[in-house]
């Protein structure tokens, strides 16, 4: 994933689910717990979550963690991460995804460039929500982008398993025990109405839960959250994974925090060994 520490880009203009739910151990991989290098006190010991993702293909990945996120995107929305299924020379064996294995969740992008940017617009769409080719810049036709981007991320995880044998060749749905995050930030395309990037979020999130996934939430950093969506509160009751901890001290200081969504922080992103690691804030009793 995008580190959300890095110096953030301009905006683009014109251009709780119960924590249980989110907390999946069952069926990840063995785990073990953080040693002092990685947290500066051997009596530590946490899950061992990393998040991969295209800017990951070809490197090696480690073998010992307690799950993993992958991102389902290639860095925008309606883009796909080469390395989920594959390696960029077609090989299966380096698919982040069944690297992963059967505790993986996934991340998807998200994004709002409007009408006069995007080819995937919904002008004239007339389901979820009417988006009328007279007025097509509207809180409607954002919400149905936001939709229709996450179904095609859902559409991308779903193909992702049929490539490795891991479903039926006309699989429709993942695993229902599978959570899912909205990647919100300013590296993507927003309006600088705010109104109109909340929406596209709410269609967002409005399709992964009719698809009955297991858990969605918000990875964002909050001064981004802020200037895309002006720190809305329509989404308190979804958990923040927050971005822009270099270390596990710095992440363990973010748990302590309100999430940018105005609910929980349960997850924060930092730096280890060259990875992206996260520390599970509420299991750890933060």
């Amino acid at each position: 994933m995008p580190r959300a520490a890095q110096t953030p880009r301009s905006l683009l203009v014109a251009p709780l689910l119960a924590l249980a739910m989110l907390w999946p151990l069952a069926g990840g991989v063995s785990g073990r717990g953080i040693d002092a290098s990685d947290s500066g006190s051997a009596t530590s010991t946490r899950p061992i979550i990393y998040d991969v993702s295209y800017p990951q293909c070809g490197r090696a990945l480690p073998d010992a963690f307690t799950y993993a996120i992958v991102g389902v995107n290639g860095g925008r929305v309606f883009s796909a991460n080469p390395c989920l299924a594959e390696n960029q020379d077609g090989e299966a064996d380096a698919s982040q995804l069944a690297w992963a294995g059967p505790g993986v969740q996934f991340y998807a992008n998200t994004g709002n460039p409007g009408p006069r940017l995007s080819d995937y617009w919904p002008i004239g769409q007339g389901s979820p929500r009417v988006c009328s080719p007279n007025d097509p810049d509207t809180a409607s036709c954002a919400y149905n982008y936001g939709w229709n981007a996450a179904a095609d991320s859902y559409a991308t995880a779903v193909a992702a398993y049929v490539s490795l044998g891991l479903a039926e060749a006309d699989a429709t749905r993942t695993s229902a025990a599978t959570t899912w995050w909205l990647d919100v930030e300013l590296a993507n395309s927003w309006r600088e109405d705010t109104r109109l990037n909340v929406a596209a979020l709410r269609g967002a999130v409005d399709y992964l839960e009719s698809m009955e996934v297991a858990g969605v939430g918000f990875y964002s950093a909050p001064r981004m959250w802020a200037r895309i969506t002006g720190g809305t509160d329509a989404f308190a009751a979804y958990p923040s994974w927050v971005a822009g901890a270099s270390t596990l001290g710095g992440a363990l200081s973010v748990c302590r925090g309100t999430g940018f969504t105005g609910g929980p922080v349960f997850m924060a992103q930092y730096l280890s060994r060259g990875l992206d690691a996260n520390v599970v804030c509420r299991a750890s009793g933060q």
